[in-house]
């Protein structure tokens, strides 16, 4: 059973972070485009990001263009549609792509089907394909049957289900392999990572976390692999605060520690 926080469980400095958005650092809306992560919040990202020397990253169901957007004006290493697309530190770029003829041939079926279900919306984001029914969930057991029947045509598909939305995306595609690329890689690689997520697409992730004996977070009510958990949006906000005292705190009494020890060398 997840514990519930008010503090920070982070005594060790060295940690990479990786923050879902949608649920976690940002409320959920009735319509994505209404989505915001408030000024505040990013200006906290910013800087926790730059007290671990970059290793902080969004990992999101939503696209890197989006994601840059939402988080701007700051800049962060990124894994969209759930890391079919990552860009690292350095600002390289890994897309994992399917088929043009399958794209087109999903696309056109997906929205033949949609429309014979009005209030439905149907993302497509290049490699991949959100179902959205929020706004009309008597329609959900009609979506998830035409995204199970698709998936099941073609071998290089897998389905995540999420919060009245499933994706049709790539197999092998989660954002647990996400974390596990990000880790492998400066300024990542060496830390404890730490992720907090919301939803069932985040379960991936909780999962890698803990075996790299990170800290998971899972945000809102409900079973979960993750060791932690934060109530909703409004407590995330209060402990990236908290943590961000925090952080700045360790580093003031390090920077202090270094300033004494050179100081006795030189004496």
């Amino acid at each position: 059973m997840a514990t519930e926080l008010s503090l920070p469980p982070l005594n060790n400095g060295n940690l990479a972070f990786f923050f879902d958005l949608d649920g976690t650092l940002a409320e959920i809306q009735p319509h994505p485009d209404l989505v915001h992560i408030p000024t505040d919040v990013r200006a906290l990202l910013e800087k926790l990001s730059g007290l671990q020397n970059g290793a902080l990253a969004l990992i999101s169901g939503r696209s890197m263009a989006e994601l840059d957007k939402l988080a701007a004006p700051h800049r962060f290493p990124l894994a969209g549609v759930h890391g079919a697309e990552r860009r690292d530190i350095n600002g390289n770029t890994h897309i994992v792509t399917l088929p043009a003829d399958l794209v087109r041939a999903l696309q056109l079926r997906l929205e033949t089907e949609l429309s014979a279900m009005p209030g439905t919306e149907l993302e497509c984001k290049g490699m991949a394909f959100a179902l959205h029914y929020r706004q009309v969930p008597e329609f959900e057991t009609r979506i998830l049957s035409l995204a199970s029947t698709l998936a099941s045509l073609y071998e290089e598909l897998s389905l995540q289900p999420g919060k009245c939305v499933v994706e049709i995306k790539p197999r092998g595609i989660n954002k647990g392999e996400a974390i596990t690329a990000f880790m492998q890689q400066e300024p990542f690689a060496g830390r404890t990572p730490v992720f907090i997520g919301d939803d069932l697409t985040d379960e991936a992730g909780f999962t890698a976390v803990n075996a790299m004996n990170g800290i998971s977070i899972k945000v809102g009510k409900g079973e979960t692999e993750a060791k932690y958990r934060l109530m909703n949006v409004q407590a995330v906000h209060v402990w990236l605060e908290k943590l961000v005292t925090q952080q700045e705190k360790e580093q003031k009494l390090n920077d202090r520690s270094v300033g004494y020890e050179s100081l006795s060398r030189s004496i």
